[in-house]
């Protein structure tokens, strides 16, 4: 469990960029390359969000 909790953002961008590949093969160029954008987005938000729990945990900072 405590793996999910860590590594859930990693998860689902694969996910999101396995989709993408998918889409671009079948034909659907521009849904591949807007759902291609996904995993970015979902790597960049979970580094916010862990850095606030950070700043949240250490308030010396």
């Amino acid at each position: 469990m405590l793996f999910l909790e860590k590594y859930y953002p990693v998860i689902l961008a694969f996910l999101s960029f396995l989709y993408s590949i998918y889409l671009w093969f079948t034909g659907n160029q521009l849904e591949g390359i807007y759902v291609g954008l996904w995993p970015v987005t979902i790597l960049a938000f979970a580094f916010v969000i862990r850095q606030r729990r950070n700043d949240d945990k250490n308030p010396n900072l």
